[in-house]
């Protein structure tokens, strides 16, 4: 049996079977981007922590869409580019409470595909190396997500097991 707590326009709180406190959360993507030894990412302020954070590409799937589409249009939205898409994994951000599942997509063979950016979305889009934004994203110097953290490990194993 659920429970609607609160219904907005991106998640639901709902009980379940009158113990369990859920979050139901829209599907997203998040888009690794690679040329050489930098990344790209974007930087934008975000309220919920009160800080800027530095991220990869990232962004909601939309109704109707299929993950796949959903990264093509939020990487040319939030970059101004395009690119050929490989999906690594699926993922949910914190299961315990919350139904929000991930698709972590690397983006390869880029080309300039310019997108309007969603209304309100103040960012910045721009090349870090990955070692360096590693290291200030462990060191908590800066703030990052989840999403961010794991294509950033993949990105480094994959520099890892190329040294080999």
């Amino acid at each position: 049996m659920e429970d609607i707590i609160y219904q907005g326009k991106i998640l639901d709180l709902i009980k379940l079977d009158k113990r369990w406190e859920i979050v139901r959360h829209a599907p997203a993507v998040c888009i690794l981007a690679l040329q050489g030894d930098k990344v790209l990412g974007v930087r934008q302020y975000r309220p919920a922590i009160a800080q800027e954070t530095w991220e990869v590409p990232a962004g909601l799937i939309d109704e109707g869409e299929s993950p796949d589409e959903a990264a093509l249009r939020e990487l040319s939205e939030e970059t101004q580019l395009g690119g050929k898409l490989k999906r690594i994994a699926e993922f949910y951000t914190s299961p315990g409470f919350c139904d929000e599942k991930i698709y972590l997509f690397e983006a390869t063979e880029l080309y300039e595909h310019a997108a309007r950016p969603d209304e309100g979305e103040n960012l910045q889009a721009g090349w870090e190396k990955l070692a360096d934004i590693w290291q200030a994203l462990c060191s908590g110097r800066v703030a990052s997500s989840a999403p961010t953290l794991l294509a950033l490990s993949y990105a480094l194993g994959l520099r890892a097991s190329q040294k080999l």
